[in-house]
């Protein structure tokens, strides 16, 4: 038979038995082709045999699922959430990260089960259910993609964050029976507040407020969010709290057991060990417990109906996670609030940037005080220059200026004095007595120190130095810059022989101290809460903190300020902070005033007019001055993507550990800033992640570390 209309003339003359056949055989073609019943001689699942999994390899050019088949035996246990085991490496698995990987068994999360497979080629088999507890929920996985994306992380990153080890014997354990929601909780002192009692109405009848919150000064803070949490659980919804430290943890937890009693809520913290904190973790994935106050980890934990998010001093530099892709829980729970449309709670005494752009832009609402009532509650701030010297041999000694003095003979009257030092440790830093210029060592650059025995030595390579001078203005005499908090306290207790020191900092963190007189010298972030409040504080060395290199320099020397001052007796009682700074300075003044917010409001218009976060988004590409420049021409950045640098970073001293936004020790490293505007994030954020996923993918040699939103850009 002749064709005179090409392949298709081929069925034209069959008879239609024949051509029955060819279009059956052509859909059977063209349908994808069922797997195999067995693999390997073994009975696979015979409904939905394709597990879709992920794999936990946490590196971006293998950021996607991978399909294995599900032995029968296997059917029961293997499903949506669960842990896997499965073999990596082999066959169609084979990939390349630097080395050959062998087909070892790795961990994995089972997403889904499919009937098919989208991959032609056989597939390997599940090894293992390490457990039927399906510790991977729908929405958990969702937050995770987004924190990913958000992040130009790995997905099976964020879930090594969000999804603690397994602990079998807690798994074993069952989980307590669900309470009925509670009673609406009374405002008790949100009525300080002059939305306070809308607020915690809103909460209780199921709405979804979100709000700023600066807290007054005292103590009464972690009950106000323990209410807040009552008020939400009595909608029958559940509530999460995020604070910096385990210390703050457990005033909350103190507070709700006080309002709700024992077992009603979950503490997630790292000191309650691995099997406890799996165990409470499990309660609340089971639905058990719907409310949660834990530490920077928690803000993954899988309430069930989450009806509130809060977070608790988002300025701490504790609720930024350093292992990769390096979250802040303060973003990851605005992205809760959107994803489950539940309330947001940003609470502290001091006021960040970033909470005060959620006010501008109107997504929240503030949460805040009179006047009035802030005057009552808040103690006096009196401030004094640094050469403001005392004028007696004691003050002399201890370094402090005379009024500073003063308030301290007077404050010990009445009860303990805080004393905030910006540096922990014995060892001052050096500067030039006359002109203030930091002393440095001529062989490196790096800073002097005061060593034991009055030597003077460099803090980066360690040379003694014998003969300094100051290439500024010529001068051989040396200050002490900073003075840490072991020296200070030796020279007040000289000063006051009579008053016990208390010290509170890196090797010991005290949580208390007796209302009774005493000097409690102690470093940013560590102050004990004093039984009755101090009846003084004072703030040494501003001037160190506000001199930092640093874009948040004047929001963190606030905040570490207020911090300390919120555990003062308010004025009324006697209360009095001084503060050693220079009076005129922005920070300085907002704390005299005891005005936070609008120290973060005038921040927020300079930093726009600047084009500086949080009104842009930013990442910081940093690694060797070659892979930087590599990786930065093969980016396809967005069109209004703005490059700054690269710049040199900071060199570690040997012998140290690395700093953060420091080059590793005896490597020269180089950092550059990609700038967008805030509408450009996420199109920045996928950018980075596909250059760098393509950079691993070729196996390139030396490494480029990429962070989104750096909170350190000085």
């Amino acid at each position: 038979m002749s064709s005179e209309n090409g392949r298709g003339d081929g069925a034209q003359g069959a008879a239609p038995e024949q051509l029955a056949l060819i279009r059956e055989s052509v859909r059977k073609a063209n349908t994808p082709r069922a797997k195999p019943r067995t693999w390997r001689g073994a009975a696979l699942a015979a409904r939905l045999p394709v597990a879709r999994v992920l794999v936990d390899k946490g590196v971006l050019h293998l950021d996607r699922y991978f399909d294995y088949a599900v032995p029968e035996e296997l059917d029961e246990q293997a499903q949506p959430g669960v842990r896997v085991r499965v073999r990596f490496g082999a066959g169609r698995h084979r990939v390349r990260e630097g080395r050959r990987e062998g087909g070892g068994l790795v961990d994995g999360f089972l997403i889904e089960r499919r009937a098919e497979s989208d991959y032609s080629g056989p597939l390997a088999a599940l090894a293992q259910v390490v457990s039927p507890e399906p510790v991977l929920s729908e929405e958990l996985l969702g937050l995770a993609r987004a924190v990913a994306d958000r992040y130009a992380g790995s997905l099976a990153d964020v879930l090594q964050l969000a999804v603690p080890p397994r602990s079998a014997r807690a798994e074993q354990r069952p989980s307590p029976a669900a309470l009925p929601p509670p009673s609406a909780p009374d405002t008790g002192s949100w009525d300080r507040y002059e939305h306070g009692h809308a607020f915690l109405g809103a909460l209780a009848s199921g709405r979804s407020p979100r709000a700023l919150w600066h807290a007054l000064p005292g103590p009464l803070w972690s009950e106000e969010l323990a209410r807040a949490v009552v008020a939400t659980l009595a909608s029958g919804r559940g509530a999460l709290v995020v604070v910096p430290d385990g210390r703050s943890a457990t005033r909350v937890d103190r507070a709700l057991t006080e309002l709700l009693g024992e077992g009603a809520h979950a503490l997630l913290t790292a000191d309650a060990g691995p099997e406890k904190r799996y165990a409470q973790w499990l309660a609340v994935r089971r639905g058990s417990v719907r409310a949660v106050v834990g530490t920077r980890a928690a803000m993954f934990a899988p309430v069930t109906d989450l009806g509130l998010v809060a977070i608790w001093d988002d300025g701490d530099d504790s609720h930024s996670e350093q292992h990769a892709p390096q979250p802040h829980a303060r973003d990851v729970l605005l992205l809760r609030a959107a994803l489950d449309k539940c309330a947001f709670l940003a609470g502290s005494w001091s006021c960040t940037v970033e909470a005060a752009q959620l006010v501008e832009s109107g997504w929240a609402r503030p949460l805040v005080a009179g006047r009035e009532q802030v005057r009552r509650t808040a103690p006096v701030v009196r401030t004094v220059g640094d050469d403001d010297l005392a004028r007696d041999e004691a003050a002399r000694a201890a370094r402090l200026p005379s009024v500073a003095w003063q308030v301290a003979r007077e404050g010990l009257r009445h009860g303990p004095v805080l004393v905030q030092v910006p540096r922990r440790g014995y060892v001052p830093r050096m500067a030039c007595a006359r002109c203030r210029a930091p002393a440095r060592c001529r062989h490196c650059a790096g800073p002097l120190e005061g060593k034991d025995g009055g030597l003077l030595g460099c803090g980066w390579c360690g040379r003694v130095e014998s003969g300094w001078h100051c290439l500024e203005c010529g001068g051989f005499r040396l200050r002490a810059q900073v003075v840490g908090a072991r020296r200070t306290a030796e020279e007040l207790g000289r000063a006051f022989p009579a008053v016990p020191v208390r010290t509170s900092g890196r090797e010991q963190v005290l949580d208390t101290v007796p209302g009774t007189p005493a000097l409690v010298v102690s470093t940013p972030g560590a102050e004990p809460v004093a039984e009755g409040g101090y009846a003084a504080a004072l703030l040494l060395d501003g001037w160190a903190m506000l001199g930092r290199p640093d874009l948040r320099a004047g929001e963190e020397a606030l905040r570490r300020w207020i911090a300390a001052a919120a555990l003062v007796r308010p004025q009324e009682q006697g209360g009095t902070v001084v503060v050693v700074a220079e009076p005129t300075l922005r920070p300085v003044q907002a704390l005299v005033r005891w005005d936070p917010v609008g120290h973060a409001v005038r921040e927020l218009t300079e930093r726009a007019e600047l084009g500086f976060p949080p009104v842009s988004r930013m990442a910081a590409v940093s690694g060797t001055a070659a892979a930087v420049a590599e990786y930065l021409a093969a980016v396809e950045l967005p069109p209004d993507a703005e490059v700054l640098g690269p710049v040199p970073l900071p060199p570690t001293p040997p012998g140290r550990p690395r700093r953060p936004g420091a080059a590793p020790p005896g490597e020269h490293w180089e950092r550059a800033l990609v700038r967008v505007p805030r509408g450009s994030g996420a199109a920045l954020a996928s950018a980075l992640k596909t250059a760098q996923a393509a950079r691993l993918a070729r196996g390139s040699g030396a490494p480029v570390r990429v962070r989104i939103d750096p909170p350190d850009i000085g």
